[in-house]
């Protein structure tokens, strides 16, 4: 099929994406005519090049899960604040004589703060000044440099301890939990189809001075939501966050 304007999303698998629907209704009410949003699984971040030789059409593409940080090294170019982050979900194709270039964004980071701002608005409450981030992959990387822009000191939970881990998720204490009022999850636990895993972490000592904030935003309420909740916790999930990003990353595609 041949496109004017095409832009897609990378990842896989990619069952659970939102961006196909969102950005597909968006050229509908917009009247965006000549534009279309498609979904590219690939195994393997190395066939981008392939991809992009096959869509001739393709200007601009999202980039999720697993692919976040991997992306980077077939860019040959990267924006400050995504290389900062060292993570990339946004990125822009520009065909030139010379060939194809690829410049990398991170519309995260956007999407997370101003979410993130506006519940805590919403909900009258002061944003803590420490924060449990559980995962420590690219989705992790944007919400720890966004936070830490906002002034919150921030920790970082993983499987396995290594550089920039704060402690795995069977070392964390009452303690712990007690000190991070607010704990983010940013790893795809709990994302459909697998509804009914969540974070490995002490859910018991949650209560209600704690927020919740949860990536995932398929289902509306993960199991790590719900968990906290029982608890008497408030909680949020990244349909927002996903909203803002989508939106920011068609800015970048429309740059001149």
């Amino acid at each position: 099929m041949k496109y004017a304007n095409l832009y897609g999303l990378i990842g896989y698998p990619l069952s659970h994406s939102f961006s196909q629907r969102y950005f597909t209704e968006k050229f509908e009410i917009e009247k965006r005519e000549g534009c279309f949003y498609q979904n590219f699984p690939i195994e393997n971040i190395s066939d981008i090049r392939n991809l992009l030789e096959q869509q001739p059409d393709l200007r601009g593409f999202n980039v999720t899960f697993p692919y976040k940080e991997k992306i980077i090294p077939y860019l040959d170019e990267i924006d400050a604040i995504a290389e900062n982050i060292g993570a990339v979900n946004t990125v822009r194709v520009t065909r030139e004589d010379s060939g194809i270039r690829l410049k990398g964004y991170n519309t995260d980071v956007y999407g997370f703060i101003r979410s993130l701002e506006e519940w805590f608005a919403a909900i009258a409450a002061k944003l803590p000044r420490q924060a449990l981030i559980l995962g420590s992959g690219g989705a992790s990387k944007a919400v720890s440099y966004g936070l830490n822009s906002l002034n919150v000191m921030t920790n970082v939970v993983s499987r396995k301890k290594g550089s920039g881990i704060y402690k795995t998720y069977d070392q964390l204490t009452a303690a712990d939990i007690a000190a991070h009022i607010l704990i983010i999850n940013s790893t795809p636990l709990g994302m459909f189809p697998r509804i009914d895993e969540c974070p490995a972490i002490q859910y018991q000592y949650f209560d209600e001075k704690h927020y919740l904030y949860d990536l995932v935003y398929n289902p509306s309420e993960t199991l790590f939501m719900r968990r906290g909740r029982e608890k008497g916790a408030l909680a949020h999930n990244g349909e927002r966050m996903l909203h803002l990003q989508a939106d920011e990353a068609w800015k970048i595609w429309q740059m001149a």
